[in-house]
């Protein structure tokens, strides 16, 4: 991945300037989200509770940009004979519709929920918030630029990437909502300015965008039916609303599954199988990791962190199969072992990070440890693949539900 990355100046973008609406119940606040409203939001809430900034780690949230010269060329119907305009106009009506426009209705339960959670558990609750609103608004960045580039290439196309820009902003804003429950608020207006941006070519972004669109439905989905069959874990009610959340997920990974269709370059040759499985690799290797750190978050909602992880896996890489010409075996138990051997190895290289020793000594410590990481992913990429490509739409594939 690092050969193709590299650091570029922050997009611009104009921001939503949607005021909050509030009728007089307080069971019927809504809101659209606001970059500028949350600044001002989270410096007076910085101020009174010391938040510190988020950490910028290997694992956290990244912000992309991508060749928007390219994307423009992609796109150009004049130059691309493979555009289907029909398939992206019916996808179009999809998104017009909005059929959570009125979903993300706050109400009286998300503060006394927030209140009730104490101890170790309220700043795990905390951090989920805030990496959840981080990747979101991360989304909206990218679909917001997207949108106003292609404005004159492909309209069709254009506009879906805005409306997607509005479902992510609605998320992130729904999400920073949340942490006011928890008297925070993230600076997005800043972070959108300070973050550092990673570059990956259109074909990447496609790929990696597609995997985080699907993998956020499985998880969403499956949190989501674990708490309604075990309602005595619904500690926090954002959780209730993850059922509709999750087909915004949905589609957009749609919206990306028929971006690639249209260009077959990024599918059918023995460099896409490649790029595919690094990718598959990437993405959940990133989620186990992330998750197996934060083993106390899933089992205050009462889910097993390592099953639940590879059942998302798992019904991931099988929706990803319809698409991608190679996928990961990710069915092999084998798969699950080094994927536990690459969480103990990770778990000794932050109690490294973590130790008094001299910076010079924890250079060295890591080195082994580094090595012994890049061994078990280098073992895991070459596993055996699947080998896949279907372009078409598979029985499997989820339904969505409104």
């Amino acid at each position: 991945m690092a050969a193709e990355m590299a650091l570029l100046k922050p997009i611009s973008f104009k921001p939503e300037t949607s005021p909050l609406k509030t009728s007089a119940k307080f069971s019927r606040t809504t809101y659209r989200f606001s970059p500028k409203m949350a600044a001002t939001q989270a410096k007076e809430t910085t101020k009174k509770s010391g938040k510190a900034a988020i950490k910028e780690t290997l694992l956290a949230p990244r912000f992309y940009t991508t060749d928007f010269d390219e994307m423009e060329t992609l796109f150009n119907t004049e130059i691309n004979k493979n555009l289907n305009q029909s398939e992206f106009e019916a996808l179009l009506q999809e998104f017009k519709t909005d059929y959570n426009q009125t979903h993300f209705v706050r109400n009286k339960e998300f503060k006394e929920a927030a209140d009730k959670i104490q101890g170790p558990l309220r700043q795990i609750f905390v951090e989920f918030l805030e990496r959840s609103c981080t990747a979101e608004f991360s989304g909206f960045l990218l679909y917001k630029e997207l949108g106003r580039r292609l404005k004159k290439t492909n309209p069709v196309v254009a506009e879906i990437f805005s409306l997607m820009s509005r479902d992510e902003a609605r998320h992130a804003g729904f999400l920073n909502k949340g942490l006011s429950d928890f008297n925070l608020a993230l600076d997005l207006g800043f972070l959108t300015k300070a973050r550092k941006y990673t570059f990956f070519k259109p074909k990447f972004i496609f790929y990696a965008t597609y995997l985080s669109e699907k993998i956020g439905y499985w998880r969403y989905i499956t949190i989501y039916r674990h708490l309604k069959e075990n309602p005595e874990y619904q500690v926090y009610p954002i959780f209730k609303y993850f059922e509709n959340w999750c087909q915004d997920e949905n589609r957009h990974g749609d919206f990306f599954s028929a971006l690639m269709k249209a260009q077959p370059q990024f599918l059918n040759d023995w460099k896409a199988k490649l790029w595919s499985r690094f990718f598959c690799l990437s993405v959940y290797v990133t989620m186990y990791l992330n998750d197996c750190q934060r083993t106390a978050f899933y089992e205050g909602i009462g889910l097993n962190t390592k099953e639940f992880d590879m059942h998302v896996i798992i019904e991931t890489n099988r929706t990803t199969a319809r698409i991608f010409p190679a996928v990961l075996d990710v069915e092999n138990p084998e798969f699950k072992r080094k994927l536990d051997r690459m969480v103990e190895i990770n778990q000794k290289l932050l109690a490294v990070g973590e130790s008094d020793a001299p910076a010079l000594v924890k250079n060295i410590q890591r080195v082994p440890l580094i090595a012994a990481l890049a061994s078990e992913l280098l073992a895991a990429y070459l596993m055996p693949p699947i080998e896949s490509g279907s372009v078409d739409f598979a029985e499997f594939e989820p339904q969505l539900v409104y």
